[in-house]
């Protein structure tokens, strides 16, 4: 349980942390001023900045880069542009405080308000870029060391290791659900023979009739022996009443796992939103959607076992868990990357800004209604632990 939250922390932690790496560096190259970079959150444990005269200075406690400002010291002023950068007490993602970014009135030359609007979009939008950007990265890497997928369709530059057939579904009271088996399964042998594409399983099940057979499986790390009774269907053929693909361990060399990498991503991406859209429309169809979420209870829970399944399939996790943050900081709902965006194309329309206090009250309703969710499917993530 320590080990699984302490991954759970590092995961979040990245993710987090590379979202507001892509505030911060967008910021800094549309010459916006950063006051604080930090990793972790406050308190404070140390921080450093730039002063004038170009030298490093520390800074501890509570004080603030308008502190620094004011500062009758001359040599502890920051540089134009200088940014606090600070490790904090809470080792959870990070942070970034830019100059103006909740004020639209501030419209000093360094400030977020400032700024033409598709700049202010970009800069908003480049936490959602970063995040899409690690998972390419990730599932590139993946396919460099060898990632478990389906082996048909491959390019020219695959490489296929520990060929086997994958289970995908198990059907309801079938031979295969009595027997135990499960989605994830990897079907390795039968009866001694070894199995690669469907077209193995299905001759040696088919020519058994309800004779019964002996099938090796790996789960996770580790292989087992299990045996089943098949039923006869109405071509008289032997069928366990799973779902089957042919799967093994596909690697790349380095350039054409950049290339599978991004083809993944946006496959993902698309598969995600989809995703998405079917809960929202649920909504309105009174359709069952609880079931569809993991809070961070749940969160983690599933970090522990892809980190038990092995480094890729923590990987895979990982870069999913990345486009589904960016995906749901994309959408225009106050309080999201998505909403602030949404305003802005609004006061684009409009030829101004929208009124300060009403965008507040709207991102802090949409707080307030995002924890209120999250505390939700917290709860129905415990009551499934018990």
């Amino acid at each position: 349980m320590i080990i699984t939250i302490i991954i759970f922390i590092a995961v979040l932690s990245l993710l987090v942390f590379v979202h507001e790496l892509g505030h911060f560096c967008l910021a800094r190259r549309f010459g916006v001023r950063a006051n604080e970079f930090g990793f972790g959150f406050p308190p404070r444990a140390l921080g450093f900045y730039k002063n004038k005269a170009g030298k490093w200075r520390r800074v501890v406690g509570k004080t603030t880069y308008e502190d620094l400002e004011k500062n009758e010291d001359e040599s502890l002023r920051p540089a134009p542009l200088a940014t606090i950068y600070s490790l904090n007490w809470l080792p959870i993602g990070g942070f970034v405080s830019i100059k103006g970014e909740n004020d639209n009135g501030n419209v000093e030359p360094d400030s977020f308000g400032a700024k033409k609007i598709w700049q202010r979009v970009a800069i908003l939008a480049a936490g959602v870029t970063m995040n899409v950007v690690l998972a390419w990265f990730l599932f590139s890497l993946g396919y460099m060391l060898g990632l478990p997928q389906t082996t048909t369709d491959l390019n020219r530059h695959a490489r296929v290791s520990e060929a086997s057939v994958a289970i995908i579904e198990v059907m309801p009271d079938s031979p295969a659900a009595r027997a135990g088996l499960q989605a994830g399964d990897f079907i390795l042998r039968i009866d001694g023979q070894e199995v690669g594409l469907e077209s193995d399983v299905q001759n040696i099940v088919g020519n058994s009739g309800q004779e019964e057979v002996e099938l090796l499986l790996k789960r996770g790390e580790n292989e087992e022996s299990v045996t089943i009774t098949p039923e006869i269907n109405e071509a008289g053929r032997g069928v366990m009443g799973v779902g089957i693909m042919a799967a093994g361990t596909v690697s790349y060399p380095f350039f054409p796992a950049i290339w599978e990498g991004a083809k993944l991503t946006v496959w993902m991406l698309g598969e995600i939103f989809t995703a998405f859209f079917d809960l929202i429309a649920n909504l309105f169809t009174g359709d069952k959607i609880a079931g569809e979420f993991a809070g961070p209870v749940g969160i983690a829970n599933i970090t522990g076992q892809a980190a038990r399944l092995g480094f890729v399939y923590l990987l895979q996790f990982i870069a999913l868990l990345s486009l589904n943050l960016a995906v749901i900081n994309i959408l225009p709902f106050p309080a999201l990357d998505g909403g602030r965006i949404l305003f802005l194309l609004i006061e684009k329309v409009k030829g101004k800004p929208v009124r300060r206090d009403f965008e507040a009250i709207a991102h802090n309703i949409g707080f307030l209604l995002l924890i209120a969710l999250v505390l939700f499917v917290t709860y129905k993530d415990v009551i499934k632990l018990f």
